[in-house]
């Protein structure tokens, strides 16, 4: 997906396959490959099968800028509802489900996904959780751990900005990102140990898959790690995204902070450890609390709020983003009315219930989801994402 050099950048984004009469999920990714198959996509730009039967993955191909970037998105976005629309059922950019069903008689997606399914029993059982990836370029493997270790304090803001997860189970769950709560029952979660070089890395995985809580060298969860096949730093912090716009401010962010980090390295700045009782603390506030709310700063270990740290983020990353050209993109997609992905299924959902949410979230033939639901420089609550 993505070269060496770290203007470079691609995105993976995760979809619900929804029946619009009911709001469930339905095991049709094999309908929707098959209605792919052969459609014109932007360049390296694919559909793919996910964990569940019931989820699909787009992936664009490398992109060196904003522009590149939002037209693939969109592109994609519009393919995926097409040839869903096609298979009889909706794509639907929702971090996790409203309406919660048994999945274990689904069809499983190829050996490696049953390995998978069957290792976590249970856990796996109702997890049908969608995020956003974003991979940005660096030039080796060593450099991909020392750039995680610098990232890791950000990634609970990059997570706060993205709650799109709330409803789960038929219910409001308070969450912002319910998804995080799911994904944190597997082992391999959370922000990843800090590791002196990729050998130290390696070990690190190695040890996890011997122990059998890991299935194979390439499935841990954590939110930033070294690509394992790609020269790439991947962010695997944020929910999926409700809009294109909020995909876009995700990417452009994590390669800020890919860049502020390389950067920080060629100084001669190493980052520091983070105790895991911090990091665990940090991602659940934002999981919670979402862009308004309290928050942990993760580099001074005291309590924030995350519009300030919001505004460090920003501070840390401004030579970068200078640099690429996306100072004046981010401020835009900053702006506006200050309501997350997760707030507008909320909104949605005193409207049309809780099951109506999915079809009012679907991608859409000829449109993208309109909402503007970015813009956190104000408005600070305690009411929740």
């Amino acid at each position: 997906m993505v070269g060496t050099d770290a203007r470079t950048m691609g995105v993976e984004e995760e979809f619900l396959l929804v029946e619009p009469a009911t709001g469930a999920t339905v095991p049709a990714v094999a309908r929707v490959l098959a209605e792919a198959a052969g459609r014109s996509l932007p360049s390296g730009a694919i559909v793919q099968r996910e964990l569940r039967a019931s989820q699909v993955e787009t992936a664009t191909g490398v992109c060196a800028t904003a522009g590149e970037l939002r037209s693939q998105l969109a592109a994609l976005r519009q393919a995926l509802a097409e040839v869903a629309r096609r298979a009889g059922v909706v794509a639907v950019p929702m971090g996790t489900p409203p309406l919660t069903r048994d999945t274990t008689t689904d069809p499983i997606g190829g050996p490696r996904f049953a390995r998978i399914d069957g290792a976590y029993a249970g856990v796996t059982r109702d997890y049908e959780a969608c995020g956003l990836h974003v991979h940005v370029g660096v030039p080796d493997k060593d450099t991909a751990v020392a750039v995680v270790n610098h990232v890791n304090r950000w990634l609970p803001t990059l997570l706060a900005l993205s709650v799109n997860s709330p409803l789960h189970g038929g219910r409001d769950t308070g969450y912002g990102s319910w998804r995080v709560v799911q994904q944190s029952r597997f082992p391999g979660s959370g922000l990843a140990p800090y590791a002196a070089d990729h050998q130290a890395w390696q070990a690190e995985v190695a040890r996890l898959v011997d122990y059998g809580v890991l299935a194979d060298e390439d499935q841990s969860f954590w939110y930033a790690r070294p690509a394992p096949r790609l020269p790439t730093v991947e962010f695997r912090i944020a929910d999926t995204a409700a809009t294109v716009d909020d995909a876009l401010l995700q990417a452009l962010l994590s390669r800020a902070l890919v860049r502020t980090a390389l950067a920080d390295l060629e100084r001669g700045r190493e980052a520091a450890a983070i105790p895991p009782s911090d990091a665990q603390a940090a991602v659940w506030a934002a999981s919670r609390y979402g862009p308004r709310g309290q928050a942990v700063d993760l580099g001074n270990r005291v309590p924030a709020s995350a519009v300030v740290l919001l505004h460090g983020l920003l501070l840390h990353t401004r030579d970068a983003l200078a640099d690429t050209g996306d100072t004046d993109e981010v401020r835009a997609l900053l702006s506006g009315q200050p309501r997350t992905g997760a707030q507008l299924q909320r909104d949605l959902a005193k409207v049309v219930g809780v099951a109506g949410v999915p079809r009012r979230m679907a991608l859409s033939v000829g449109r993208g989801l309109e909402p503007s639901i970015a813009g956190y420089a104000g408005g600070v609550t305690q009411e929740g994402p």
